[in-house]
């Protein structure tokens, strides 16, 4: 449950932990990011179709413009993969690569 050192993580970042599929779910993702005014998320990771997608829908539910890195993210089923990066992540926000989307924040 630990994060790995190559992440770099700092004094005064926010931690997360989610306790379902979706991360705004029972936790305080949302107040978190809205203090801060953030309108946009990028997310990844793993389980497509299950976490990936959880919080995806929550995240367009409450009204932020969600970015999904498709290369960033993997499934145990090839087929709930496919579905969800080519029918239900287009009706949720923009799909693009990882170095798509580092590219255009500049």
């Amino acid at each position: 449950a630990d994060l790995a050192p190559e992440l770099g993580r700092e004094d005064g970042d926010i931690v997360v932990t989610k306790h379902t599929w979706g991360a705004f779910h029972g936790t305080d993702l949302d107040l978190q990011l809205r203090r801060r005014g953030v309108t946009q998320v990028v997310l990844g990771g793993i389980a497509t179709s299950i976490g990936v997608e959880s919080t995806a829908r929550a995240a367009y539910a409450h009204g932020y413009h969600v970015t999904l890195a498709t290369d960033a993210m993997t499934d145990m089923d090839a087929e709930a993969h496919r579905n969800s990066v080519e029918k239900i992540f287009p009706r949720l926000g923009e799909t693009d690569s990882t170095d798509a989307i580092i590219g255009l924040l500049g």
